[in-house]
């Protein structure tokens, strides 16, 4: 799949440091709050279980993570890792406001600097898009996940029913990057890059496909919001004892 969309390491990661602070208000406006449902049902479609090991990748400023603690009430290890600075900084903060034990670590979803076959639970939320190679982001995460553990990629997608499609496109492309712009100003046009990723990354068969190449079975997806984001989820090889 050719891409256009510069995912560079160096620029992506400060995008995100300049809209950081605008970050979770932002998404909570433009999905209208929709946001923390999909969180939630990802939470739900792959349940915590207490003492699980429980690591979520390009965490930005945690709210994956935090809605599985809520979720396992702090009985599990969580580790929340992201290569952005200032998105963990904030992350942090609500992690301690939350009175949870989350571990927040500066980490590349490419080269994760953590050991193989040890979380039961590897997820990601609207991150993997953002990953220069998806391919590799896959295969690290599928790495660290214990066979019979369970990855699940909760990601933007593009609906393809109509007339939603064309309405929300409209929207996506025009209106979305506009309000972006305006109220988290960055130089790196952030909110341009959004619409302009989505509709470049791979998503039903194809990212499902990509999936099992990276060593995932029985993977499904179900598309949530009419499409607007879909959540995919496989399970490692082999048995967990």
């Amino acid at each position: 799949m050719s891409t256009t969309v510069d995912k560079s390491g160096p620029r992506v990661r400060k995008m995100f440091g300049e809209i950081a602070g605008q970050y979770d208000f932002l998404n909570h406006l433009l999905s209208l709050n929709v946001d923390r449902y999909w969180r939630w049902r990802t939470v739900r479609t792959v349940p915590p279980k207490a003492g699980d090991n429980i690591l979520d990748m390009c965490t930005g400023t945690g709210d994956l993570a935090l809605a599985y603690d809520r979720a396992v009430g702090g009985q599990a290890r969580i580790v929340a890792a992201d290569f952005c600075h200032e998105m963990l900084a904030i992350g942090r903060k609500k992690g301690d406001a939350a009175d949870s034990q989350i571990e927040f670590i500066e980490a590349d979803a490419q080269q994760i600097p953590l050991a193989s076959d040890q979380f039961q639970i590897v997820c990601v939320a609207f991150g993997l898009r953002n990953v220069a190679n998806t391919a590799r982001g896959l295969a690290e995460m599928t790495r660290v996940c214990t066979p019979g553990g369970r990855v699940a990629v909760l990601e933007f997608s593009t609906p393809t029913w109509q007339p939603f499609k064309a309405i929300y496109g409209w929207y996506f492309r025009n209106v979305l990057p506009r309000i972006g712009q305006l109220l988290a100003r960055n130089a790196q046009g952030a909110y341009q890059y959004l619409p302009n990723s989505v509709g470049e990354f791979p998503q039903d068969d194809e990212l499902a496909g990509m999936m099992n190449e990276a060593g995932l079975t029985d993977v499904t997806y179900q598309g949530l919001t009419l499409g607007v984001a879909t959540l995919y989820v496989g399970t490692k090889a082999g048995n967990t004892e």
